[in-house]
């Protein structure tokens, strides 16, 4: 065992590298330094991996769909609050619905200072013949809470389309009186 011990002690420390340039990797010709590679997780960026089991989705059942009117009131929302366009809303809309949006949105009454208008609630009313739908809506605006009615007719090609539309019960027709 101390002829062990004596043969590592009288062995020579290895050369310390030399930091004034560096060697070319061997078998290359080209003594220009290599750039650094970014450090990355195995996969990618740290956070892109998928969860769970190799090959397993993480998504088993299909994505809810909202139902039509749900959909209507978002879209709605959207351009009375000023954040789309109301020609948005053209293939979407029959008869007086899309003249009705002509004359409520320029006043975007829906939008508010603080964060954006959300849909609070919306609920609806199916006739007999499941041809046409009644809805409200509540549209919390800041601290005020708003009214939306509006209602959906099915074509026959079986899509919705928006037939009315009301905010604040006021009607189509009227404008909200403004106190000084």
């Amino acid at each position: 065992m101390n002829a062990t011990l004596a043969s590592t002690a009288a062995a020579p420390a290895p050369a310390p590298a030399a930091a004034t340039t560096p060697q070319p990797h061997p078998g290359t010709a080209s003594t220009r330094p290599r750039a650094p590679r970014p450090r990355t997780a195995p996969g990618g960026p740290a956070g892109t991996r998928p969860r769970g089991p190799a090959g397993a989705h993480p998504r088993t059942a299909p994505p809810r769909t909202l139902p039509p009117h749900t959909v209507f009131a978002e879209r709605l929302l959207a351009v009375l609050s000023g954040e789309r366009p109301v020609h948005w809303m053209l293939g979407h809309t029959v008869g007086e619905a899309y003249e009705q949006l002509v004359r409520i949105a320029p006043e975007t009454p829906l939008r508010s200072l603080g964060p954006r208008p959300v849909l609070r609630r919306c609920s609806v009313q199916v006739d007999a013949g499941r041809t046409a739908v009644e809805a409200f809506a509540t549209i919390a605006t800041g601290p005020r809470v708003r009214a939306m009615a509006f209602r959906l007719e099915r074509g026959a090609d079986q899509r919705w389309r928006c037939a009315a539309v009301e905010l604040d019960g006021l009607g189509a027709g009227a404008a909200p009186t403004r106190h000084a």
